[in-house]
């Protein structure tokens, strides 16, 4: 069983150790050592990174997992470490202060949610630059509520309270009636309880700082349903928090920069920005529709007539999605038209309703069955693709067929 350092010294940023075992995968290495200052990937907080450096060799450490056993995962610079061996532990001591902060800080958060909100926190993970709790909660949550909670927990901040830590090997009942929520079945013993007096009592494994006052800052950068009764909540304490408001402030800037009036609300600038484009699509789709009538009216003129229908048949440059639309909005607005259109590796048949008769999916079938691909449709329209031959001679096999099925 490894020792576990970081359960009796949260701070502790170096030590030594002596290697247990070793296993080589190319040029990564997992490592076993007798005791271990890096927390592994667990409840919620991402394991430790460093150095596990010898005589010899150097490991990256990128990935720590276990619980009796803690292994150590990275990248093997130098000689392969042999069992028996010491080396010396150097943690990434910023990554782990500010995951100590993160999590402190998640449990105030959670706390202050069940105590004015009673909504109990029910899944909770720290991510590279934010966090993330979900709260079981049925009502609706509103920024209000969410300033409400987070002033109330940067008070808490604020207000400099010892964080504690406990171990039971059996849990007193009275104990046990104080917590925050209700402790799982698969937690053995010892367990671990950290409390902040006055505010929180739970079962945690994480790392902690020693008082609020560490946390720096609580801020929700984000909230959103997850389900009827589930909502995310995305935060970031401490340096993390500060980054990401000095990253979201700039973007705020530069989009505000990017606006033709750069006076603020940003809100008010997209609004207008959404209002233009609304405008400009309009106005595009009465010039597209005015493109599509006189480009019907052209190949109309030079349609083919066949047993008193009209064809139109074309080789098309357009994309299939917008070559569409035309060919829908052309037999649409002419009875008694259809259309064969070929494009760079497709086909559309459509026909208007009033051509009785003939069934595009049948006709797609017919050229299918000698040119290959694949595609299919109704009887009013059909698109296919992947063919062996041409546009041109799928058009020109298309044009020869249509007149066997039109009645």
């Amino acid at each position: 069983m490894t020792e576990k350092l970081f359960y009796k010294n949260a701070y502790l940023w170096e030590a030594g150790a002596r290697v247990e075992r070793v296993e080589k995968r190319g040029k990564r290495v997992r490592i076993l050592l007798d005791r271990t200052i890096f927390y592994p990937e667990g409840g919620g907080q991402p394991s430790d990174r460093g150095i596990i450096a010898g005589e010899g060799f150097r490991i990256t450490v990128e990935k720590v997992e276990g619980k009796d056993e803690i292994w150590h995962e990275g990248k093997l610079e130098g000689r392969l470490p042999e069992a028996g061996e010491p080396v010396r532990l150097i943690l990434d001591a910023e990554w782990r202060y500010e995951n100590m902060r993160q999590h402190t800080g998640q449990h105030i958060l959670s706390a202050v949610f069940k105590d004015l909100y009673d909504a109990n926190t029910t899944g909770f993970q720290i991510f590279e630059g934010y966090n993330k709790i979900e709260i079981d909660y049925p009502g609706e949550l509103t920024w209000e509520i969410i300033l409400d909670v987070e002033r109330t927990a940067n008070g808490i901040v604020w207000s400099d309270l010892p964080v504690e830590v406990e171990v039971y090997e059996n849990l007193p009942d009275e104990l046990r009636k104080k917590l925050r929520k209700e402790l799982s079945d698969k937690v053995k013993p010892p367990i671990r309880i950290v409390s902040i007096p006055g505010v929180d009592v739970i079962p945690c494994g994480g790392t902690h700082v020693r008082s609020t006052r560490e946390v720096g800052i609580i801020k929700v950068v984000n909230f959103y349903r997850k389900s009827r009764k589930l909502w995310r909540i995305e935060f970031a304490c401490g340096n993390r928090a500060l980054k990401y408001l000095d990253e979201l402030i700039a973007d705020y800037w530069r989009s505000l920069d990017e606006m033709p009036n750069k006076n603020r609300p940003l809100v008010e600038r997209v609004g207008e920005l959404k209002a233009e484009i609304e405008r400009l699509e309009e106005e595009k789709d009465g010039l597209r529709r005015e493109l599509w009538r006189w480009k019907a009216k052209a190949l109309l003129n030079n349609a083919d007539e066949i047993k008193g229908v009209r064809v139109v048949s074309y080789i098309e440059d357009a994309p299939m999605k917008d070559a569409q639309a035309f060919v829908v909005y052309l037999v649409d607005k002419n009875p008694k038209t259809v259309a064969l259109v070929a494009g760079e590796n497709y086909v559309i048949f459509a026909k208007n309703r009033e051509v009785g008769g003939l069934s595009m999916n049948d006709l797609l079938k017919a050229v299918l069955s000698e040119v290959g691909g694949g595609g299919g449709g109704s009887e009013t329209l059909a698109r296919g693709g992947g063919f062996r031959v041409s546009p041109e001679d799928v058009l020109n096999l298309a044009r020869r067929l249509v007149g066997n099925y039109i009645k």
